[in-house]
């Protein structure tokens, strides 16, 4: 891999912690300005790569290169990344201006130079009003605020956020993944962002690098991960995926050569009188409700058909058209859209 080709290029790193390997010949790279999401369950050694490209930890084997430049041994402070921790890691005897003014200080700028740049990061993060509270006279959602422009206003070349919004309630979430992106994109500013959220990923990135037990499963854009899932494991853990067998889908959908196969539950239809479905459906298959979730627009059915218990969504269009446990139902299957998987 080429590393003046690509803005951040990682080759062959390694991490072990005694006999304990977080991960093992780690290869990838990432253009300037790009978002990149690290998506895995808890232990899957995200959080360690994030802490490596910090230079937080050093790798056992492999390098980093930012730019052509090798930074595999540079100190943290010289590496021009900024980070952004699920735990705000902000300082309790400082106001919010202080905290975000600490960085520019080690730094050395001049005194209006630092209060030219921490108003405008104030600005961006929308904490105006809020430069003279501390930490614990702050929100949650404000103090990851000041923990995000503490990182942004030493104009960092790459900005790592390390599950930043795990510990926010899903209103603020939201507000704030929206407002991280926005910035992100206005800055042009290279991001990579740890967490195990799938609608995070999802909606946050440009590309998703999909991490499990220390190695990477999958890469692509949100569609390519969501739409084409390379494994069970990306289909279990990305979209709730229905899982069938070669023999279920065999009688579903004539083809059998792989051992199992995935189906996203909006390509199963429940078949009602006069429905319009695609010419690509199955046969119908008979099956019974299970149970229903409310999900906003969506109604999430788990419907037993096939002898498993299948995941099915369906519109909430009208209080009318649902389905009550025990409800015997005809479902038809796109068959456009079953996925083989590898093991």
């Amino acid at each position: 891999m080429d590393q003046t080709n690509h803005y951040v290029v990682v080759k062959g790193l390694s991490k072990h912690f005694g006999a304990s390997r977080v991960f093992e010949d780690l290869s990838f790279a990432i253009e300037e300005g790009e978002f990149i999401t690290l998506l895995g369950p808890s232990g899957c050694g995200k959080s360690t790569l994030l802490r490596c490209l910090a230079g937080l930890e050093a790798p056992d084997a492999g390098s980093i290169f930012v730019n052509g430049e090798d930074i595999t041994h540079t100190k943290p402070q010289k590496r021009g990344i900024g980070m952004v921790f699920q735990s705000y890691a902000l300082f309790p005897n400082m106001t919010a201006a202080e905290n975000i003014a600490f960085g520019l200080k080690m730094q050395g700028l001049e005194k209006n130079e630092i209060l030219h740049r921490v108003a405008q990061a104030i600005r961006t993060v929308e904490l105006t009003n809020n430069e003279k509270k501390y930490p614990n006279q702050l929100s949650g959602g404000q103090r990851q605020r000041v923990a995000l422009a503490r990182a942004l206003v030493v104009k960092p070349r790459i900005l790592l956020l390390d599950e930043p919004l795990s510990a926010l309630d899903a209103r603020i979430r939201r507000n704030l993944r929206d407002e991280i992106r926005s910035i992100q994109r206005e800055m042009q500013l290279t991001t990579i962002f740890v967490t195990h959220d799938q609608e995070e990923a999802m909606t946050m990135s440009d590309r998703i690098f999909l991490m499990n037990k220390g190695q990477f499963v999958q890469m692509g854009t949100p569609e390519e991960v969501y739409l084409s899932p390379a494994t069970e494991f990306a289909a279990r853990f990305i979209g709730s995926y229905n899982l069938l067998t070669k023999e279920q889908a065999a009688a579903i959908f004539d083809v059998g050569s792989e051992e199992l196969y995935a189906v996203r539950p909006e390509s199963v239809y429940v078949q009602e009188e006069g429905g319009i479905y695609p010419s690509t459906c199955s046969s119908p298959v008979q099956g019974t409700v299970v149970s229903h979730q409310l999900l906003g627009n969506v109604i999430r059915y788990r419907i037993e058909a096939l002898g498993a218990e299948l995941t099915v969504d369906v519109m909430n269009r009208s209080s009318s058209r649902l389905y009550a446990p025990q409800t015997s139902v005809k479902l038809l299957f796109n068959r456009a859209e079953i996925k083989p998987l590898a093991r």
